[in-house]
């Protein structure tokens, strides 16, 4: 199946969201149509043109918003004032201003993450939910990547990814680059973001792309010091705070999308939730590893949402 094709929206606007914030939210689509929310990765990759192409725009009224320091949001990068929390507000704000009373939420990667956040302190504002690339966001999911599991599937890139950490700096790799990519050495920190970035595009597909790389080159700065800033603190929830907490959307209907082969966030973490969420539906992509991009995760999406009554029922 082919996305469809390049649309502009019909509506932006920056919403000012605290004395800090100010958030990029366009619009486009079908302005009478179904609503859908997307939220994006990271935290801090940003939206994409490309990203509006995955709904069909003559039934969807598709809505995508750069979240704090991320993409066209001011200021770029910035930390503060920058929690889960503080992301989950920001939504219901966007569906408040656009006067929607009840959406469909798609979120991949950290975007899942914060779709089950959000579902979980809103859910009677969430049709259902479509989830890519789950990350569930505990301890262990963290430290398989940025500590030990990954760089045992992706050696050669873990080594790139760690030259220039001492061994002593090696126990403990997030601290280590939290610490160097908020450092007030701007060549240091601007290294680091490099690499942090580098190694999640490399690690991001099951077949090595140059257009998944660049992705997360393109957002490296925002990406690294959002992401370290997330991660050094548990991304501000409880350890396993999503699964405690699926009584609150056990009634909301939820496509679970998986490669089968994602290092970034282990197959692992899509399965503990399909088993905790007894409305739930998972989809195994057998040929596939994290990234949306991927030719089966594309089509496996492309066809849940091309399925609008199951998304409302």
């Amino acid at each position: 199946m082919k996305i469809y094709p390049e649309i502009k929206p019909y509506e932006s606007f920056m919403m000012k969201v605290d004395n800090i914030h100010n958030l990029y939210v366009e619009v486009s689509g079908n302005p009478q149509g179904i609503p859908v929310l997307f939220l994006h990765g990271g935290p801090g990759a940003g939206t994409s043109p490309l990203y509006r192409r995955y709904f069909n725009p003559s039934i969807y009224k598709i809505i995508l918003f750069d979240q704090r320091g991320s993409g066209k949001s001011t200021p770029y990068g910035c930390i503060e004032n920058n929690t889960s929390k503080d992301l989950v507000q920001d939504i219901k704000k966007i569906l408040d201003q656009l006067h929607i009373p009840k959406t469909i939420i798609y979120g991949g990667s950290w975007g899942s993450t914060l779709a089950l956040l959000f579902s979980e302190s809103y859910p009677n504002l969430v049709h259902s939910l479509v989830l890519r690339g789950i990350f569930l966001c505990r301890k262990g999911d963290i430290q398989w990547f940025y500590q030990k599991g990954a760089d045992s599937i992706f050696p050669e890139y873990w080594k790139d990814f760690i030259e220039g950490v001492s061994d002593n700096e090696q126990n403990n790799i997030l601290e280590t680059f939290y610490k160097k990519i908020h450092f007030d050495d701007d060549k240091v920190s601007l290294e680091f973001c490099h690499k942090w970035a580098l190694w999640e595009g490399r690690c991001s597909s099951l077949l090595p792309t140059q257009n998944v790389v660049k992705q997360f080159a393109d957002c490296a700065v925002s990406l690294s010091k959002i992401e370290t800033h997330y991660f050094f603190n548990n991304c501000f929830i409880q350890d396993n705070q999503i699964l405690k907490n699926i009584n609150k959307i056990q009634n909301i209907k939820t496509y679970i999308v998986h490669g089968r082969y994602d290092i970034v966030c282990p197959f692992k973490q899509a399965f503990d939730l399909y088993e905790e969420h007894k409305k739930s539906e998972i989809y195994i992509i057998n040929d596939a590893g994290h990234s949306l991009l991927e030719p089966g995760v594309t089509n496996k999406i492309l066809e849940i949402f091309n399925s609008p009554n199951e998304l409302l029922s």
